[in-house]
């Protein structure tokens, strides 16, 4: 259980990070990741995925009772801005240190993996009601 209340934090602390990321310094590197076939302006969609990030990072660290919940909109994020990744390696944009499309692909390889953090640091897959015993007996 400490493993993934830490895990929950790491991706957390992570999420907090890239948003703040998303709203100062690396602005500007995070709009060359926006596809062009996204109807709405570069900035207003850094800006407002930098926000998401910030509000799940830090309910990732702080809340406990939607962790679920929580857990699941953050892999639906994931999911969301996979195709900015897409456009990335499609465009042969260099950004955050991604400079060849061998180490855009391996990023693209790592999403699925982000998916599955936030959902199995959040036990999202884990079914907490108890099992319920049969009252009925075997029949001899």
């Amino acid at each position: 259980m400490k493993l993934k209340l830490a895990a929950r934090i790491l991706l957390g602390v992570a999420l907090v990070f890239a948003g703040t990321a998303h709203l100062t310094f690396a602005r500007l590197e995070f709009q060359n990741q926006v596809p062009i076939w996204v109807p709405a302006d570069p900035d207003f969609v850094v800006i407002a995925s930098g926000l998401v990030e910030i509000v799940l990072g830090l309910s990732l660290m702080f809340s406990s009772k939607f962790q679920k919940q929580i857990g699941l909109a953050t892999a639906l994020f994931f999911l969301a801005v996979f195709p900015g990744n897409i456009a990335q390696y499609l465009n042969h944009a260099n950004a955050f240190g991604l400079n060849t499309d061998e180490a855009r692909a391996i990023r693209l390889l790592f999403q699925p993996l982000l998916v599955i953090w936030a959902l199995w640091a959040t036990n999202w897959l884990k079914n907490k009601r108890p099992r319920q015993e049969s009252n009925l007996r075997p029949r001899d």
